[in-house]
């Protein structure tokens, strides 16, 4: 018995599938380029074994756990941690066999494709997950990951790893990057800027991470000019532990362009904690055009991720703190919402803003027109919700007749389950040459144009994007 299906996600139609197979075979063993994620760099940096398969699979992927909590599975019971340090639960084991129990919600989903790929492909495992083989395929894992090759770094050179962005706050001190830097391990981890936490003014405590930007830097971020500077001298840090891009997970997408007087008053209002709730989006937007400003000067690819209503459940925000499965999509304005920014930079070929979406609706009828005739402006690929076959599926039907294959940056994983990132490529290598198969089959694209372009959309437009 096997997991998957060889020809897993790949037209039904006999001559179709077999041009989308040959495309796929060209690209499957390309290196990863894995340019915006979450996977945790302490793990690169200590080298230690994963726990358990809990702590690799369960506990950590809110993926999972979302969709065992909307069957009315605690939090608790799947070993999330509580932000009052209450008790959960601690037995890996028994986490294990409540996923394995309950494996059948995830029929049809993308995490089944994901899970399944890592037990086949990563552990050997071939038998599917259930209540009668949860502790077999729990036993066998677990001692998989007490072997060196289970190592974190083993496994980023055997997944093909050619490089991979982890995601921290603008006030981390990347402890961890120094360790991999000093190490002399050659795997390429590198850190992306994200400084919500002091750009946003409804974040918790804003004006004290203010003030700890200040104390980071030796500017004096009470003012305007100081606090713009402790942004491009944290921005360079970063960059030292080979950041590339800027990171930025706004709720909405608006931008501003406000005279710098104004923009000085609105940030008085902001440390002051006097802003209303439209001020305080106003000054979010009006950081993204500065990001993108400095990126002029010091090269860092902007991305925007607006669209997510985050933490909307206030009792498990309590309970657990932020990121717990209950963020959710909402709808987007990009036309208004960005056209200051794109009238200040958007001519500028040398820079690049990268824009997500979870409003799929806006990609035809908003963001690829737009990405189509600004330089400076990429659609970055299906994100969160939509990281799926059909998602990508989707993707490359409504951006490609409007904005081409070129203005897109490929795909990245934007995952901290680290197991399923060469899950989560294979799927979009499938689901991409499949696209390209029904481009060429129907007269659209040139048989020998695509294989280029599944090359392109595999390994090289985010390599180029992302300047890795």
């Amino acid at each position: 018995m096997t997991l998957l299906d060889e020809n897993r996600l790949f037209p039904t139609d006999p001559a179709l599938r077999d041009m989308a197979r040959a495309l796929y075979d060209g690209v499957r063993d390309l290196p990863i380029i894995s340019p915006h994620g979450h996977t945790d760099p302490r793990w690169f940096a200590e080298n230690k074994a994963f726990p358990d398969p809990a702590q690799l699979f369960v506990t950590p992927d809110h993926y999972v756990f979302r969709m065992l909590h909307s069957q009315g599975i605690p939090l608790e019971a799947m070993g999330v941690p509580r932000v009052d340090g209450g008790a959960t639960e601690q037995d890996p084991r028994k986490i294990w066999r409540l996923f394995a129990e309950n494996f059948h919600l995830f029929r049809g989903t993308p995490s089944r494709i994901w899970v399944d790929h890592a037990f086949q492909e990563v552990f050997g495992v071939t038998q599917r997950l259930s209540a009668t083989t949860a502790d077999a395929i729990y036993d066998h894992i677990a001692e998989c990951l007490s072997r060196p090759e289970f190592r974190p770094r083993a496994l980023f050179e055997r997944f093909r790893i050619e490089a991979i962005s982890t995601t921290e706050s603008a006030l981390d001190d990347l402890r961890w990057h120094k360790m991999i830097q000093d190490s002399g391990w050659s795997g390429k981890v590198v850190t992306a800027y994200r400084p919500d936490a002091v750009v946003d003014p409804e974040f918790d405590g804003f004006a004290a991470n203010v003030e700890q930007l200040g104390a980071l830097t030796g500017e004096n971020t009470a003012t305007w000019a100081g606090y713009l500077a402790a942004h491009r001298t944290r921005r360079a840090f970063f960059q030292s532990f080979g950041a590339t891009s800027s990171d930025h997970g706004h709720a909405t997408a608006r931008t501003e362009d406000l005279s710098q007087d104004v923009a000085a008053k609105l940030f008085d209002r902001a440390l002051q904690g006097k802003c209303t709730a439209d001020e305080a989006d106003m000054f979010r937007g009006q950081m993204l055009t500065e990001m993108a400003r400095m990126s002029l000067d010091d090269g860092l690819v902007l991305q925007i991720h607006p669209g997510s209503s985050r933490n909307h459940s206030a009792d498990i925000m309590a309970r657990f703190g932020r990121d717990k499965g209950y963020d959710i999509p909402t709808r987007t304005d990009y036309v208004h919402a960005l056209r200051p920014l794109l009238n200040a930079v958007g001519g500028r070929p040398d820079l690049t803003i990268i824009v997500f979406t979870l409003d799929e609706t806006s990609i035809p009828r908003e963001l690829a027109p737009l990405a189509g005739v600004y330089p400076a402006l990429k659609l970055g690929p299906p994100w969160w919700f939509h990281d799926s076959a059909e998602g990508m599926r989707r993707f490359r039907e409504t951006a490609t007749e409007t904005a081409g294959f070129y203005n897109t940056v490929g795909f990245n994983d934007d995952t901290r389950a680290f197991c399923s990132i060469p899950a989560r490529h294979d799927v979009a290598r499938r689901v991409d040459c499949a696209f390209l198969a029904t481009l060429v089959a129907t007269g659209r694209l040139a048989a020998d144009e695509a294989p280029e372009v599944a090359h392109d959309l595999a390994y090289r437009l985010a390599k180029r994007a992302y300047k890795l």
